[in-house]
């Protein structure tokens, strides 16, 4: 099983970014997926959450700012980010079903 991620970089607050997760190894298309984010010194937060059906779950923390998505076709997943603030500096992971395996994770920053 592989997960990659890809996309993470340096924003200013107010900005958008779009991470990307490439999945292998496993029938993409009958997990539920998720990602998850860790901040220095904090603990993991789930972000958002995408069933095998395309339903989805978001934390208050991001509603209306972040969108989760799946191309079952491609085997991958994306999270759009948009009005990035200074708290959603973190480490992103991709996450397959219930914390089952872990990507390498993407770092996204947003400093003024």
């Amino acid at each position: 099983v592989q997960l990659v991620e890809s996309g993470g970089g340096s924003m200013q607050p107010g900005e958008s970014l779009r991470l990307s997760c490439i999945a292998s190894g496993f029938p993409f298309s009958a997990y539920y997926m998720s990602w998850v984010r860790q901040a220095p010194g904090k603990e993991r937060e789930l972000v958002a959450a995408i069933t095998k059906a395309g339903d989805t779950v978001y934390p208050d923390s991001v509603k209306g700012r972040f969108t989760i998505s799946r191309d079952n076709a491609r085997s991958t997943l994306f999270l759009q980010l948009n009005s990035l603030k200074t708290e959603d500096t973190a480490v992103y992971y991709c996450v397959r079903g219930a914390m089952i395996n872990w990507g390498q994770g993407t770092q996204v920053t947003v400093s003024s």
